[in-house]
């Protein structure tokens, strides 16, 4: 992973960088330079601020699985072109290049792993393919997953980090908020829980249905959590918003979200709610 392109304004440009000053990053937060091992060894956390750089799915998995115990499920589900949508390019033209870029088919991965052998059924968002959209695969992933948690008796996760529904699916991603979120009551039917985490971004319709449901919502520090965007809102109410509008922290202060909690303490913070939670 090129660190560099993580502190980069668009994190979906990855601008050509020469072999020496690859080896270093800045902070986007505090502007320090560091050499590219030291924020690697702490999960892509600055070192110097805390600030959480953006990162992917190999790499959340990597924090957060006990070894060899993360299995994929749904991996072969691939998103279709119902509309034959066009806008610049056509949807199955940028479907082939995230799948370029990323290696995936869809923006999330959802399987089953243990957590400080704590069992689960996980989904994460790769916020690389295109921003993370929530789609008609993506919605049926997590309705997967989750009926895999009742049928297990386990606990169910969502990562998210997304810019919201996949304005290409129309309202077919639109659907996937209600079938997700009527999922998600089926699965406290059952008495298990959900844990939501918030990561940056978590935006749009993603954070308009399951994200906010959590029987607890985690967010990663200093991660931009909302529906529409500041200047948006600013636009439509006629008046400047409070500093760190949208910010993790602002939502816990105002009591939206339960918990900050730091990249590196996740999985434990995980595994021991999920202990507490668990109806057996």
């Amino acid at each position: 992973m090129n660190l560099l392109n993580l502190f980069s304004k668009d994190t979906n440009k990855q601008p050509a960088k020469s072999e020496a000053s690859a080896h270093w990053v800045k902070c986007k937060s505090c502007h320090s330079l560091m050499y590219y091992k030291e924020v690697e060894n702490q999960n892509y956390v600055c070192p110097k601020c805390g600030f959480h750089l953006r990162i992917g799915v190999k790499e959340r998995l990597d924090l957060l699985a006990d070894e060899d115990s993360f299995v994929e499920h749904d991996a072969s589900l691939k998103p279709v072109d119902p509309l034959n949508f066009v806008d610049k390019i056509s949807y199955k033209e940028r479907l082939e290049a995230a799948h370029k870029k990323t290696g995936k088919t869809s923006s999330v991965v959802s399987g089953s792993i243990k957590m400080n052998g704590v069992s689960a059924q996980i989904v994460i968002f790769d916020f690389a393919f295109m921003g993370g959209s929530l789609g008609s695969v993506e919605g049926e992933k997590i309705v997967r997953g989750i009926n895999r948690a009742i049928e297990n008796r386990e606990g169910f996760i969502i990562l998210s980090a997304s810019g919201g529904a996949r304005m290409q699916e129309s309202t077919f991603s639109l659907l996937q908020m209600s079938k997700t979120s009527a999922a998600l009551a089926k699965l406290g039917r059952h008495k298990l829980p959900f844990i939501s985490v918030l990561t940056d971004p978590t935006m749009g319709g993603v954070s308009a249905s399951f994200a906010n449901l959590g029987d607890i919502i985690i967010a990663e520090p200093g991660a931009l959590i909302g529906f529409a965007g500041a200047r948006v809102i600013e636009q439509t109410i006629g008046s400047a918003l409070p500093d760190g509008f949208q910010r993790a922290e602002f939502l816990l202060e105002k009591g939206s979200i339960d918990m900050i909690v730091n990249r590196n303490d996740l999985k434990k913070t995980l595994a021991d709610l999920l202990t507490i939670m668990k109806v057996a």
